[in-house]
């Protein structure tokens, strides 16, 4: 009935499913536009109603009230909240973010390019670690179920998931870094700040991964546990086909839905877990930024960094929406 009220034309290319994963895809980024306003709008209000100002002991001295005055002019603080908004909108369709009041003469959008690669760089490659290690010791501990195997990969598990990221990194840096460098004399440790392309990628990586890990390991394994137990996995142990087939052809491929429905989320969250571990590691990412910028309350920083993290988020979902097609063509996009 649905198809009757359409045009010809419309209802053919639906009909198709590329065509419907095409008007998805399209549907979903139309809808991404109220989002991103929405989280502007309530961003931009806790700004305001937070107390103090950008220019509260700014530089670490305190500025007179004609300075303060000077620099409220300059950036448009002292016109009234409802315009102030309205510009600001007005500039991020023009994917203008605006001054930073921190850096002076730098624009937001120059500041989060500058800040971007180290992000993306520990994100992509905590992310990287997550599906392998945590798909394969879910997958691990399901196939040796109650056994010693088991134990131990859900005991990390369990004992991963009990600590938050800046307890995991404070750990790190004590034992990997303070202690290894007495043990051995200062040969062999594990830089706890900075950022290179070596040893000072390890502890930010493995501190941002191992949450999700130990998560994603979870998951996989009462997920694979409840494929194992189906009449299909079964007639295919009665047939005789190796482990390997059956684990990788029926099990894992049919154990991979709930696993692929937390991507979106894990890669939220270490999105916005960067802060953190940014914060602990001293690297000059957008997590850092973002801490920097609240606590200078610079406010167009604060308002590029937030719509930036949505943004990012959106997108991951969206793709992890798309995915399902490609692992279970039993999925309908409606």
């Amino acid at each position: 009935m649905r198809g009757a009220l359409l045009p010809p034309q419309l209802t053919a290319i639906t009909s198709t499913r590329a065509g419907s994963l095409t008007i998805f895809i399209v549907r979903r980024i139309l809808w991404m536009v109220p989002i991103l306003f929405f989280v502007i709008l309530i961003t931009f209000t806790l700004m305001h109603l937070a107390p103090g100002s950008p220019w509260d002991k700014a530089g670490g001295r305190q500025l007179s009230d004609t300075v303060v005055n000077n620099l409220n002019i300059r950036y448009g603080l002292n016109k009234p909240v409802p315009q102030q908004f309205l510009l600001y909108i007005s500039s991020v369709v023009h994917f203008d973010f605006g001054l930073s009041y921190q850096y002076q003469g730098k624009t937001v959008s120059g500041l989060l390019l500058e800040s971007w690669p180290y992000t993306a760089t520990i994100g992509v490659l905590a992310f990287l670690l997550i599906i392998p290690v945590g798909v394969g010791l879910g997958v691990l501990a399901a196939l040796r179920q109650n056994t010693r195997v088991d134990y131990i990969t859900m005991g990390f598990a369990t004992v991963a998931a009990s600590f938050p990221n800046f307890v995991i990194g404070a750990l790190m840096v004590v034992a990997l870094s303070v202690l290894a460098y007495k043990a051995t004399g200062g040969n062999f440790f594990l830089p706890a700040a900075g950022f290179g392309v070596d040893d000072h990628l390890i502890m930010p990586v493995v501190t941002l991964a191992l949450l999700p890990i130990a998560y994603t390991a979870r998951l996989t394994r009462a997920s694979t546990l409840e494929t194992i137990r189906q009449d299909f996995v079964r007639t295919a142990w009665a047939k005789g086909l190796p482990e390997r087939l059956v684990v990788i052809r029926h099990i894992l491929k049919n154990s991979l839905i709930p696993v692929v429905t937390t991507l979106g989320p894990t890669f939220a969250f270490l999105v916005t877990g960067s802060v953190i571990v940014e914060t602990v590691f001293s690297i000059p990412g957008i997590g850092r930024a973002f801490v920097v910028a609240i606590e200078s309350r610079d406010y167009p920083m604060i308002l590029g960094t937030t719509v930036l993290f949505s943004l990012v988020i959106a997108v991951a979902n969206l793709i992890v929406d798309v995915a399902y097609v490609f692992i279970d063509p039993r999925v309908r996009l409606t």
